[in-house]
C-alpha cells in the first residue's frame, strides 16, 4: 500500500468481513466495518463530503467558523477534516454522550458545547437548535445542519452504497441491508445508490425502542410519543427534511439492553469492537436472519468502534448500575453493593501503603474512599477529605502510610439492616461499613441507594 498525503484519504473503502460464529441461522451475514474509518465511524464520509461540497459552492472560505448539533460521531467526522482544513469547529452535543466522544473532540481541537438531552426536538436547548443559533449569532460561520443538508444523504449515494455493492458482488450478491437512522442521510443515500445499482437488496431498519421510526416504517403511523433510550447516535422523534424512507419495508425495534448485550457478543464472538448503535443494527439483522426460511446474504453496517463506550456497555460496573447485568439477589444490603469485596471488585489499600497510593487509585477508579485491609481484616477508612487535611501545607506527607491518615473508629452496619439504616450515615456525610458478622462484605455509598431505587422502579 503506497503512502498517503493526508490522513482524510483514508476515509472510506472500509472492509467487510463474514461473521463465522454469529447465529444467522440460514443466513449468511456479513459486516461492513466502517468503524475501520480514521475518526472511527461512518460519520467521517459525510464529514468530509459535507464540508467539500460547501467548499466548492463557495460557502466556507479560508478560516472560517463551522457550527453542528450532533449526538457524537459527525461531529468527530467533521472534528477531523476541519483539522485538516484549518477550520475552527463548534459542536453542539447532547448531555448524554459518552465521555470518550467529548474527551476525542475537545483533543482534536474542537469547542464543545453541552446542552440538554431531555427536550423535544422543538425546543431551544434542543441540540440542532441551539447549534443552529449559535451559528446566526457567530459572525461568518457556516451551520453544518446535517439533518437538512443534502450533501448528507448525497455521500452515502457516491461512496457506501457503490462500495457495498462492488465487495458483495465477489460473493454473488447480497439480499438485504440493516441500517440505523440519526439524520437518516444513511439511509437515504443507500436506498437512492441501491435503487440504481441493487434495486432487488431490501431495505431494513435498526431502532432503538423509544424511537419513533420502527412503528412509522412498520405501520406508516409517526408518533408524537418517542420515549428515552440509551444507544447513541441513531433514533428520533420526528422526520428529517432529508429523509427518504420510501423503500424501507421492514424495521425492528431494539430495547437497549439487548443492543449493549449483542455488541458485546459481537466483540466476544467476532473480535469486533463496535459502538451501541452496531448492537441495534446487529440484533435487528440477526432477528432478521433467523427469520428467514431461505439462505440470504444480509449486510449490516458496523457504524462506530466500541472504543468511545469502553466507560458504558462495556464497563460492567455501568451495565449493572443501569441494570443491564443481572446480578444476585439476596434480599439485604448486598443487593447494593456494587463492587463485592467477596469478589475482589473492591479497591483497597493496606495500612502500609504510602498515601500518594491512595490517592493514585481514588482517581483511576474515580471513587472518594478506599476500605483498608490488613490481611483480610478491616482496619479503617480513608477518603478525599483525610488525604487531603494530612497532606495540606507539606505536600511531603504524601509518603506517609495510609495507617496515619485513616480513620479507624468505624460505625459498621450489620447486612442484615434495613435500608433505612442508610440514610442517617449518609446524613452524617459517611459511606456506609457493611459486615457480616466480622467479615467485610463491602460499601455503600450515595449514588449506590440512588441506583438501587432507580432500578426498582424501572
Amino acid at each position: 500500500m503506497a503512502p498517503h498525503d493526508s490522513v482524510l484519504e483514508l476515509i472510506g473503502r472500509t472492509p467487510m468481513v463474514k461473521a463465522r460464529r454469529l447465529d444467522a441461522g440460514v443466513c449468511e451475514l456479513y459486516l461492513k466495518l466502517e468503524n475501520a474509518n480514521p475518526g472511527g465511524s461512518i460519520k467521517d464520509r459525510i464529514g468530509l463530503w459535507m464540508i467539500e461540497a460547501a467548499e466548492a459552492r463557495g460557502d466556507i472560505r479560508p478560516g472560517a467558523t463551522l457550527v453542528e448539533g450532533t449526538a457524537g460521531n459527525t461531529g468527530l467526522g467533521l472534528a477531523l477534516v476541519a483539522q485538516q482544513k484549518g477550520y475552527k469547529l463548534i459542536l453542539v452535543i447532547p448531555d448524554k454522550m459518552s465521555r470518550e466522544k467529548i474527551f476525542n473532540l475537545k483533543a482534536m481541537g474542537a469547542e464543545v458545547v453541552l446542552t440538554r438531552s431531555d427536550v423535544g426536538h422543538d425546543h431551544p436547548e434542543f441540540y440542532q437548535n441551539l447549534a443552529a443559533k449559535i451559528a446566526a449569532d457567530t459572525p461568518g460561520a457556516y451551520f453544518i445542519n446535517q439533518f437538512g443538508n443534502p450533501d448528507n444523504p448525497a455521500a452515502h449515494e457516491a461512496s457506501t452504497g457503490p462500495e457495498i455493492v462492488e465487495q458483495m458482488a465477489s460473493v454473488g450478491g447480497f439480499d438485504a441491508i440493516v441500517f440505523g437512522c440519526g439524520s437518516t442521510g444513511t439511509m437515504t443515500g443507500l436506498s437512492r445508490s441501491l435503487a440504481r445499482l441493487a434495486p432487488e437488496v431490501e431495505l431494513v431498519l435498526a431502532d432503538p425502542v423509544g424511537s419513533v421510526l420502527a412503528q412509522y416504517v412498520n405501520e406508516g403511523v409517526l408518533s408524537d410519543k418517542s420515549g428515552s433510550y440509551m444507544v447513541e447516535g441513531i433514533g428520533g422523534d420526528h422526520l428529517f427534511s432529508i429523509a427518504d424512507f420510501s423503500r424501507v419495508k421492514k424495521a425492528y425495534a431494539i430495547p437497549d439492553a439487548e443492543s449493549f448485550h449483542t455488541a458485546r457478543e459481537l466483540l466476544a464472538k467476532e473480535g469486533v469492537l463496535g459502538g451501541s448503535s452496531t448492537g441495534t443494527l446487529l440484533a435487528a439483522a440477526l432477528k432478521y436472519c433467523r427469520e428467514q426460511t431461505v439462505p440470504k446474504k444480509v449486510v449490516v453496517l458496523v457504524p462506530d468502534t466500541g472504543n468511545k463506550y469502553l466507560s458504558k456497555m462495556y464497563n460492567d460496573y455501568w451495565m449493572l448500575d443501569n441494570g443491564f447485568l443481572e446480578r444476585p439477589q439476596y434480599g439485604d444490603l448486598r443487593d447494593l453493593i456494587l463492587r463485592p469485596y467477596s469478589q475482589r471488585d473492591t479497591v483497597v489499600v493496606a495500612p502500609t501503603d504510602q498515601l500518594t497510593i491512595a490517592y493514585q487509585r481514588m482517581k483511576l477508579y474515580d471513587v472518594s474512599q478506599l476500605p483498608v485491609m490488613e490481611g483480610e481484616q478491616l482496619a479503617g477508612i480513608i477518603d478525599e477529605s483525610d488525604v487531603l487535611l494530612h497532606v495540606y501545607g507539606d505536600e511531603a506527607r504524601f509518603r506517609d502510610p495510609v495507617s496515619v491518615a485513616m480513620v479507624s473508629k468505624l460505625e459498621k452496619l450489620d447486612v442484615k439492616s434495613p435500608i433505612e439504616a442508610l440514610l442517617p450515615v449518609f446524613d452524617r456525610g459517611q459511606v456506609a461499613i457493611v459486615m457480616d458478622g466480622e467479615r467485610f462484605l463491602g460499601l455503600i455509598t450515595r449514588i449506590d441507594l440512588l441506583n438501587y431505587l432507580r432500578r426498582r422502579v424501572s
